[in-house]
């Protein structure tokens, strides 16, 4: 009994060795799944970045490019800290940068930044020599400026925060991954970005690399980003910015035609190159701080009252409603309100050229005394209604949908809105005086102005003004900019005669600041009342006047009359896009010298504007071969 107890007991241990043999056999000779397995655990996973798109302005020069960079990572469990001097003197820093790196690192296990950036110079110095555990160099691309313009249009890329993490469905971001913070940037994030590659690395215990995993088969390639081909005139923005240095305010230029952005000019403004590379954080915190506030872009941010640009929208829905016609002499004379036009009889294209304000707030009392109710009250609330909505479809007081973020919506009051400040029916036309010559609650972004000089361009329509004109080629990735938005004012004669009345207001009004030898030109000036100190500039033109090619809005902040300042600065612009030259060296040299505040020049780390490195030169079709970006 006990002998077969025993032959039970070895045969059951002879089974188990049996299959034991048999399972090791099949993992070590007849699959490889294990061995894939076992490898997989030891491979590094190297995450190839992707060039993002490149941005030109409409003549295709480049304006932003790509620039690659070399960070030195480290794993903390890794580190060997016995070789710490050893180490700073190979990467010429500090042993209190070491420690201070050290304790940064957001647990001993993941590898994070020990140092941001190293040129191609630095890193070619130090990466045969530099072989330490725990250490290795990874490529980063930052984006790069050929020029010193555009900051605020461009905007600017930043590594990817928590918040923008959580909210990614896609799940394509990783953490320090960079994204479009602002700008167009923020806006073509998608088109721009491209897809990153994935390359599998073989590492042995120790963690050295030992070439390819599984013969390359799970790689992937990166996939550049898309260019974008914007509307800007480099040229004409970089005169645009030297005559607003040392000036607050905005400039838009748009070619009517089109609802394309020649320029946008906000100032004070600042070098695009001050927030790449390692510099960007501390460059950014002096920005925040700075009162000018550069990072601000106050064409289409900032709102402003539009003063008596104001007044040729007044006329135009005037004519529209029947409140007035286009011979009809008025006699203002009764009117009793601050005005540097004289009393007397005045049409629509008099009061337009020397900018009556008595004129245009009998007009605007007619508007507003329709006849649509007998109590005085109601007849003022459903008139101003009609008012109301002639007005914004001009595109005021809603964002024009312009494609890059932060666009302000400005302000047009509502009948809502006044009945919350006084009640409904208990407000009366001479309540709101003020909106007839644009002053009162109304609010506009330079951009918005600019959109409205297009309109009367256009006798008409606008295209919802734009920067990017084609994405890689293809204009159908923003066929939204290329329909036409009609106003209700939809007669021509009435645009015609506004125009006239324009012209007039340069060759022989308030605005004669502004004309250009052999170009008609076509404006309004405006003073913006402003309780914190002087009065703002603002003017608003178009140019040829038959056949125009450029619609533009300035503003100048603190700086007084609109044809003392922002009058000649629209004028040079004009001339400078249509011309390519400027004519009247005195009038340039005047806006070139006049300083409203005194701002240095951006000073950028010495090493900050280094060439970038040599890089796959791109051929872009019909244009030579451009090297050193991507």
């Amino acid at each position: 009994m006990n002998q077969n107890k025993h032959k039970i007991i070895i045969g059951f241990f002879l089974v188990v060795a049996f299959i034991y043999s048999v399972r090791i056999f099949y993992i070590q000779i007849a699959t490889d799944r294990y061995k894939t397995r076992a490898e997989s655990i030891l491979s590094r996973i190297e995450k190839i970045p992707a060039y993002r798109g490149l941005i030109y302005d409409r003549n295709k020069k480049l304006l932003v490019y790509n620039k690659p960079i070399y960070a030195l990572e480290a794993v903390k469990k890794d580190v060997d800290t016995t070789k710490k001097a050893e180490i700073c003197a190979l990467l010429g820093i500090t042993e209190q940068y070491f420690d201070a790196a050290m304790k940064k690192a957001p647990n001993k296990y993941m590898p994070f930044t020990f140092i941001p950036e190293f040129e191609q110079i630095e890193y070619a110095k130090i990466q045969d020599r530099f072989d330490y555990k725990g250490f290795s160099f990874v490529t980063k691309i930052i984006r790069a400026y050929p020029h010193k313009n555009l900051a605020n249009t461009l905007g600017y890329v930043a590594e990817i925060s928590q918040k923008q993490l959580d909210r990614d469905t896609t799940k394509y971001y990783r953490s320090r991954d960079l994204i479009g913070f602002s700008g167009l940037e923020k806006t073509y994030e998608a088109e721009l970005k491209g897809r990153r590659g994935v390359k599998y690395i073989k590492v042995s215990a120790k963690g050295l690399p030992m070439g390819s995993f599984n013969n390359g088969i799970f790689d992937t390639v990166a996939q550049r980003g898309k260019n974008l081909y914007t509307t800007i005139d480099l040229e004409l923005q970089q005169y645009g910015e030297k005559l607003m240095e040392n000036k607050i305010g905005g400039i838009v230029a748009i070619d009517p035609k089109t609802g394309g952005i020649l320029s946008m000019i906000t100032a004070p403004t600042y070098d695009p190159n001050q927030l790449t590379g390692k510099y960007y954080s501390k460059n950014y915190g002096k920005m925040l701080m700075d009162k000018t506030k550069p990072l601000y872009n106050r064409a289409v941010q900032a709102t402003y009252p539009p003063g008596s640009i104001f007044k040729i929208l007044q006329s135009l829905v005037g004519l529209q409603d029947g409140s007035t016609t286009t011979t009809e002499q008025i006699n203002v004379s009764d009117i009793s309100i601050g005005d540097h036009a004289p009393a007397g009889f005045y049409d629509y294209k008099r009061a337009i050229m020397l900018s009556s304000n008595r004129y245009f707030v009998k007009l605007y009392y007619r508007m507003l005394d329709k006849g649509l109710d007998k109590n005085m009250y109601k007849n003022t609330h459903k008139s101003f209604a009609l008012w109301y909505k002639q007005i914004i479809s001009f595109g005021l007081g809603s964002k024009l949908g312009t494609d890059i973020a932060n666009e302000s919506s400005g302000k047009v009051p509502s009948t809502d809105f006044y009945d919350k400040r006084y009640g409904k029916y208990r407000w009366f036309k001479t309540y709101i005086y003020s909106n007839s010559i644009g002053q009162g609650e109304l609010l506009v972004t330079p951009l918005q102005m600019a959109n409205m000089a297009a309109i009367i361009a256009n006798m008409g329509y606008f295209y919802t003004p734009h920067f990017v004109q084609s994405i890689d080629g293809d204009k159908s990735l923003v066929k939204q900019f290329y329909t036409k938005r009609y106003t209700t004012v939809n007669h021509r004669e009435y645009y015609q005669g506004v125009k006239d009345a324009m012209e007039m207001v340069v060759t022989s009004g308030t605005a004669r600041s502004a004309i250009i030898k052999d170009i008609a030109v076509c404006g309004k000036t405006g003073t913006i009342e402003n309780p914190h100190g002087e009065d703002h500039s603002c003017f608003i033109a178009f140019a040829p006047k038959d056949n125009p090619k450029i619609a533009i809005a300035v503003y100048i902040e603190n700086a007084g009359f609109g044809a003392t300042w922002a009058a000649p600065i629209a004028s040079l612009m004009i001339e400078k896009y249509i011309k390519r030259e400027i004519t009247d060296k005195w009038k340039e040299k005047r806006i070139l010298d006049k300083r409203f505040i005194n701002i240095p020049p951006p000073v950028l780390p010495k090493d900050s504007t280094k060439k970038s490195i040599q890089t796959i030169p791109i051929v872009v079709p019909g244009q030579k071969t451009v090297s050193n970006i991507h």
